[in-house]
């Protein structure tokens, strides 16, 4: 990683940022000592279609239910979630 003191940042701003948006990160710096990083942006892989199985079971669990909600979802959850269980979106 490149470090930059803050006035080259201040005086260079354009190349500095057509730097980060090529890929290159930086470590910007005030009187020597590292204070920033800038980092380009990571772009956004949409919404996650699959979730691992242990996932939803933590999630399930972590439900506050009373004892009769608990024991309807328990099937439901069985039935669900199995080991054969696969992403339906390619």
């Amino acid at each position: 990683m490149r470090e930059i003191p803050q006035r080259e940042l201040r005086n260079n701003v354009s190349q500095v940022l057509r730097d980060v948006a090529a890929g290159e990160s930086l470590l910007v710096t005030v009187r020597g000592r590292p204070v920033a990083e800038l980092t380009p942006v990571r772009e956004d892989p949409g919404p996650q279609r699959f979730v691992a199985r242990e996932d939803v079971l933590r999630a399930f669990r972590a439900i506050a239910l009373d004892d009769r909600a608990r024991q309807d979802y328990a099937g439901d959850i069985a039935r669900a979630i199995d080991d054969e269980a696969q992403d339906p979106w390619p």
